[in-house]
């Protein structure tokens, strides 16, 4: 089973609170926004969003130029659903994060349980090549990953854990750490999972 086919299946056979990564409020996303101070009318790019309700809680803040991407077409339609009417709102994409090459850039690429799924070198340089050419010469990126305390499977796939360390130094070529924290998220089966949450500033080369 490919990547494509694993998360089609995740969010075909599973509803958004059956899955352990699910929050009905994405505070730790919403406070990096927050403190970051991103404008109402930065472009903003959701990478991995699943059925996430950031997307939710953007549009309630007002932000006007969303763009939401994940591999499961299923998941986005799950959104899409969800919001109904507002959905008409958000870009929708349709896409393996590695395989992007939109021509857009984004004022904040946010990203929640993704990056971590991606646990071989050149899968990683490729991500960060690809956010690198997709954020604006100001932009910013928030990433969540598991922490070194944090799971080392997810959803049946492994996953690479980061202290606030190695995801400094992962980033460096082309971020600059702002700040880092560390949180428990308490999964729907009420187990700790603990992640590190932290955000970036591109580097202007």
């Amino acid at each position: 089973m490919n990547k494509r086919e694993h998360w089609q299946q995740v969010f075909n056979t599973r509803q958004a609170n059956e899955v352990s990564w699910y929050q009905p409020t994405p505070l730790e996303s919403l406070d990096f926004v927050k403190q970051l101070a991103i404008p109402a009318d930065a472009a903003i790019i959701d990478v991995g969003s699943g059925d996430s309700l950031f997307v939710d809680h953007l549009l309630q803040l007002g932000y006007k130029n969303i763009t939401v991407l994940d591999i499961s077409a299923t998941a986005i339609n799950k959104s899409k659903q969800r919001l109904g009417e507002k959905a008409r709102a958000v870009n929708w994409i349709v896409a393996d994060v590695l395989q992007l090459n939109s021509g857009e850039q984004y004022d904040c690429w946010h990203d929640r349980a993704a990056f971590h799924f991606f646990t071989t070198a050149p899968e990683i340089e490729k991500y960060l090549s690809v956010a690198q050419k997709h954020i604006s010469p100001a932009g910013k990126l928030i990433i969540g990953t598991f922490s070194s305390a944090g799971p080392q499977k997810c959803s049946g796939l492994p996953v690479k854990q980061y202290s606030e360390n190695m995801l400094t130094s992962t980033l460096q070529k082309w971020f600059s750490k702002i700040r880092c924290i560390t949180t428990d998220h308490v999964t729907p089966l009420k187990t700790i999972q603990q992640f590190l949450f932290c955000s970036f500033q591109k580097i202007t080369i």
